[in-house]
């Protein structure tokens, strides 16, 4: 199941890996992720348009991760190699993005600390999934 050169398996399984990751990250961290980012109780629950948005935007993610990883060749792509592309793309470009907005957006470091976190354990764990199933 494969089209120019990209498993969408990997890439449906590397988005819900990030998906239910984000579930668990938000659920166990919703308290003082809704105070670093002064919402009052209510305001930050998921409304269906925003779990929609979610998710095609985790499908984005993981695509755009399986390309970067095919990148790496013939033979390349394995568990170890997933993991670490995964990590330089979150430290290059999404720790980077979400620390400069938040910044100034005038929100405190606990609120980058929790949603960089959040995008870690998600891009490692697409670029996971996608190492193992292959490109």
């Amino acid at each position: 199941m494969s089209f120019a050169g990209i498993n969408y398996l990997a890439v449906i399984l590397a988005a819900v890996a990030g998906f239910a990751i984000g579930a668990g990250w938000y659920t166990l961290l919703g308290t003082p992720w809704m105070k670093a980012a002064r919402l009052e109780k209510g305001q930050g629950r998921p409304l269906p348009g925003l779990l929609a948005t979610s998710a095609i935007a985790l499908l984005v993610m993981a695509w755009v991760l399986a390309g970067v990883i095919g990148h790496l060749g013939p033979g390349q792509v394995t568990i170890w190699n997933g993991i670490v592309s995964a990590f330089f793309l979150w430290l290059g470009l999404v720790a980077t993005t979400v620390t400069v907005n938040q910044r100034y957006q005038g929100f405190g470091w606990e609120l980058t600390l929790i949603d960089a976190g959040h995008w870690l354990l998600a891009i490692v764990a697409m670029g996971a999934v996608i190492g193992a199933i292959g490109v």
